[in-house]
C-alpha cells in the first residue's frame, strides 16, 4: 500500500521561503517519480514540479526561477519555495506514480499574505 504524507506549509509573508517535504511509504523506488502539484480555492489542481529518476526536474513556467524541487531519497521529495507570492497560496500535494497508478497524499497548506 502507497502513501504519501506532506509537510512543511504555513502562513508566510510575500516575499518569504517554505520547505515542503513529502514520504512516501510502500512499494516505492527511485524510479517512481514523485511530483508536486497544487490547487488554490476554487481551481483545478496544477502541476508545479517534479524530479524523475535519471532525468532533470521540470517545472511549471510560473514556479521557475523561484521552486526547486529536490528527491533525497527513493521515498522522499522536497519542495524549495523561495520568494513566495499570494498567488502562490494553495494547497500543495505530492503525487507518485507506481505500477501505472497515481497515488496523492492529503496536501499541505501554503497561505502567502501580502
Amino acid at each position: 500500500q502507497v502513501q504519501l504524507v506532506e509537510s512543511g506549509g504555513g502562513l508566510v509573508q510575500a516575499g518569504g521561503s517554505l520547505t515542503l517535504a513529502c514520504a512516501a511509504s510502500g512499494p516505492i523506488t527511485a524510479y517512481n517519480t514523485m511530483s508536486w502539484y497544487r490547487q488554490a480555492p476554487g481551481k483545478q489542481r496544477d502541476f508545479v514540479a517534479e524530479s524523475p529518476f535519471g532525468g532533470r526536474p521540470k517545472y511549471a513556467d510560473s514556479v521557475i526561477g523561484r521552486f526547486t524541487v529536490s528527491r533525497g531519497s527513493a521515498r522522499t521529495s522536497k519542495l524549495y519555495i523561495n520568494i513566495l507570492k499570494p498567488e502562490d497560496t494553495a494547497l500543495y500535494y505530492c503525487k507518485v506514480l507506481h505500477d501505472g497508478q497515481s497515488y496523492w497524499g492529503q496536501g499541505t497548506q501554503v497561505t502567502v499574505s501580502e
